[in-house]
C-alpha cells in the first residue's frame, strides 16, 4: 500500500482504487483499504480553530483537539476510511470516555472510538469513517445506548451500576434508540453551596431517545439514593425528585407527581418520556433553584488569567488563561524568561465561553491577527487546549521621556461593536461591570535615546515584509513572534536555512548572554538577504517543519491565511481589481454548514 507523508504546504492529496496510507503535517493519519474508492479522487483538509459556532458540545463535554475538515464531504467510501486523530490527555477518565465526534446528515454524531497510546502523553483516538465532514475529539460522560423491542429491555449504566431503566412490553411499537448518560456531583462542592453538612444528591442522569417523544406505557427508572442515605432511615420529607426539560435551563421538584418507591439503596419511579433526572436529600424548600446553581457548578471551570512580559523584550506580552490548579506550576516555568504582575483572582468559566483581551490606558496591539478585531484580542475558553496568546504591543506615546503605565483588560463575551473605553478603575466597576473579570497592568520601560522603538537590544530592525502577495506576507511583528517561539531550536532552524555554520558561531559569540538577541538576530539577518524573494516564507516553513518545529509552522500558515485575505480585500476596496468571489479567501472567513447545525 502507498504510503503518503505531506508537508504543511500541501492541503490536499489524490486516492486511487489501490488504497494509500496518508500522514498529515498536522499529525491525523487516514488508511484508505484498496477498493475504498472506484474512481481516483482528490481529498483536500483543513484544520479550523474551535469556536462554538463550529463544533457542538453537550453542557458535561470537554473539548479535545481541534477541528479537522475532509473533503469532498458527503462522499461515500466502498469501505470505510480508518482516521487516527490526536488529543489533548484528559486530566481523569473517571466515569468518561473518549470519543470522535463529527457532523454527518445534518445533525452531530459520536463514532465508536478506540484510543491507542503512542508515547506518554501522545495519544490517538482511532474511528472508521464512511464519509468525509468535520471531526473533532471529545470528552463526555460515559454514555449507555440500546434498541428497544416492543418486547422491552433493561439498560444499565455501565459507570454507575446502580442506575438502571426498565422498558416494559408493549412500551413501543416501533424499535426506537435510547441513550442514558450519567454525572456525579462531589459532595463537598454540594455542600459547601448549600452550607449544609448534610445534605446529598444522587448521579445526575440525562436519558434521551429517538422516535416519538412518549413511551406508549410507563417506563420504571432506578436512581440510588444519596450518599449517606438509606430508605429505612430517610425523612422522606427532605428528599426531592427533580427534573429538567432542556432546552429550558430550570428545574421542576415533581416529587409530589410521581409514586417513589424506595428500597434500602435505591429509588424508583416511573415515567412516560425522558429527560434530566436528579435526586436530592436537603433540609431547603426551593430545591429548583439550588439544583440550578448546583447543576452550572458542574460545569463551571476556576481560572486565572496572567499577562507577562518577555524579560528581553517587553513588548511582547503573553496572555493566559489556566485552570487554577496549573497556575504555580506554569508561573514557575515561565519566570525564567517573563515577568509580570501576580495572576487575577480567581474567576468561574464555562466550556467554550468566549472573552477577550483589551489593551488600555495607551498600550495598543501592533500586528494583523486573525483573532484580532479592533485591537482586541479574542479567546474561547477550552478548559484542555492551551488558551495561550503571544502578542506584540506598542504605544503612541513618548517613550523616550517616561515609561508607559498602561493595563490589559478582561472581560466575558464576543467582542462588542461598540469596543469598551479605556478602564481606568475597572477594578473598581465589577459590580456595575458584569462582562469584566480582571485588570491586569502593563508597562513598557522607558527607552534610552540610543534605542529605536521596538528595537531588541543590540539589534536593529529595520521595517520589511517577507513574502509576495501570492503567498502572504510576514512583517517585523510577525517575526518577532516566531522568534519568541524557536527557543533553543534555533541553531537548527537557521542549518536549514542554509546560514553558515561559521555565522552561527560568530552570532552565538556576539550575543552570548542573551539567547532571544540570537534567535532575533538570525531571523532578521536571514529574512533581509531575502528581501523580494517570492519563495522565502516557503523556505522558512519548509525548515520549521525539517527542525521538528510543527507548531510555528502551523502559526506562520495561520499568518500567511490572515495577510493574503487581508491584501484581497485591500485591493478591492481600493479598486484595483475586480470584485471577483472566486479568489481565495472571498469565502473562507464563513462557515456555513455548521453555522446551520
Amino acid at each position: 500500500m502507498p504510503r503518503l507523508f505531506l508537508t504543511s504546504d500541501l492541503d490536499s492529496f489524490p486516492v486511487t482504487p489501490h488504497g494509500c496510507s496518508v500522514t498529515l503535517a498536522c499529525g491525523v493519519r487516514l488508511q484508505f483499504p484498496a477498493g475504498a474508492t472506484t474512481t481516483p479522487v482528490t481529498i483536500h483538509y483543513r484544520l479550523w480553530l474551535p469556536e462554538p459556532g463550529l463544533i457542538s458540545l453537550g453542557p458535561h463535554d470537554f473539548l479535545l483537539s481541534g477541528v479537522l475538515e475532509l473533503k469532498p464531504h458527503g462522499v461515500a467510501f466502498q469501505q470505510d476510511v480508518s482516521l487516527w486523530l490526536l488529543f489533548v490527555p484528559p486530566r481523569t477518565r473517571r466515569c468518561r470516555e473518549v470519543v470522535v465526534r463529527t457532523w454527518s446528515n445534518s445533525i452531530w454524531s459520536d463514532l465508536e472510538t478506540h484510543l491507542e497510546e503512542e508515547a506518554p502523553k501522545r495519544l490517538w483516538a482511532r474511528c472508521q469513517v464512511p464519509h468525509f465532514s468535520w471531526f473533532l475529539v471529545v470528552l463526555r460522560p460515559v454514555s449507555n445506548a440500546c434498541l428497544v423491542p416492543p418486547e422491552g429491555t433493561l439498560l444499565c449504566s455501565s459507570g454507575h451500576p446502580g442506575v438502571k431503566v426498565i422498558f416494559p412490553h408493549g412500551a413501543t411499537e416501533e424499535p426506537r434508540h435510547v441513550s442514558m448518560q450519567v454525572v456525579r456531583m462531589p459532595g463537598r462542592e454540594l455542600q459547601a453551596l448549600l452550607g449544609e453538612p448534610e445534605a446529598a444528591v444522587s448521579p445526575l442522569l440525562c436519558l434521551s431517545q429517538s422516535g416519538p417523544p412518549s413511551f406508549l406505557r410507563p417506563v420504571t427508572v432506578q436512581l440510588p439514593l444519596p450518599p449517606g442515605v438509606t430508605g429505612f432511615s430517610l425523612d422522606r420529607s427532605r428528599l426531592h425528585l427533580l427534573y429538567r426539560a432542556p432546552p429550558e435551563a430550570t428545574w421542576d421538584d415533581i416529587t409530589a407527581q410521581v409514586a417513589l418507591e424506595l428500597t434500602h439503596l435505591y429509588a424508583r419511579f416511573q415515567v412516560t418520556h425522558f429527560s434530566w433526572y436528579w435526586l436530592w436529600y436537603t433540609t431547603k424548600t426551593c430545591v429548583g433553584g439550588l439544583a440550578r446553581k448546583a447543576w452550572e457548578r458542574l460545569r463551571l471551570h476556576r481560572v486565572n488569567l496572567i499577562a507577562l512580559q518577555r524579560r528581553r523584550d517587553p513588548e511582547q506580552v503573553l496572555l493566559q488563561c489556566l485552570p487554577r490548579n496549573k497556575v504555580d506550576a506554569t508561573l514557575r516555568r515561565l519566570l525564567e524568561r517573563y515577568r509580570g504582575p501576580e495572576p487575577s483572582d480567581t474567576v468561574e468559566m464555562f466550556e467554550g465561553e468566549k472573552f477577550f483581551a483589551a489593551f488600555e490606558c495607551g498600550i495598543d496591539v501592533d500586528a494583523g491577527r486573525p483573532d484580532c478585531v479592533d485591537g482586541r484580542i479574542c479567546f474561547v475558553f477550552y478548559s484542555h487546549l492551551k488558551n495561550v496568546k503571544e502578542v506584540y504591543v506598542t504605544t503612541a506615546l513618548d517613550r523616550e521621556t517616561q515609561a508607559v503605565r498602561g493595563q490589559v483588560s478582561f472581560y466575558r463575551g464576543s467582542v462588542p461593536v461598540e469596543v469598551p473605553q479605556e478602564a481606568e478603575a475597572a477594578r473598581q466597576r465589577k459590580g456595575a461591570d458584569a462582562l469584566w473579570m480582571a485588570t491586569l497592568p502593563i508597562k513598557l520601560p522607558r527607552l534610552q535615546r540610543s534605542e529605536g522603538r521596538g528595537q531588541g537590544a543590540g539589534l536593529s530592525l529595520v521595517p520589511l515584509n517577507l513574502g509576495d502577495a501570492d503567498t502572504g506576507f510576514l512583517t517585523q511583528s510577525n517575526l518577532l513572534s516566531i522568534a519568541g517561539r524557536l527557543g533553543p531550536d534555533w541553531p537548527a532552524v537557521a542549518l536549514h536555512l542554509g546560514m553558515p555554520y561559521r555565522e552561527l558561531q560568530r552570532i552565538r559569540h556576539e550575543f552570548r548572554d542573551d539567547l532571544d538577541g540570537q534567535i532575533r538576530h538570525m531571523l532578521f539577518s536571514w529574512a533581509e538577504r531575502q528581501a523580494g524573494n517570492p519563495g522565502a516564507v516557503g523556505l522558512l516553513v519548509q525548515a520549521l517543519e525539517q527542525s521538528d518545529r510543527q507548531d510555528v509552522a502551523e502559526e506562520v500558515h495561520a499568518i500567511l491565511e490572515l495577510g493574503r485575505h487581508k491584501y484581497q480585500d485591500s485591493i478591492r476596496r481600493t479598486g484595483l481589481a475586480p470584485e471577483d468571489p472566486a479568489l481565495p479567501g472571498t469565502s473562507s472567513s464563513q462557515i456555513s454548514e455548521p453555522a446551520q447545525a
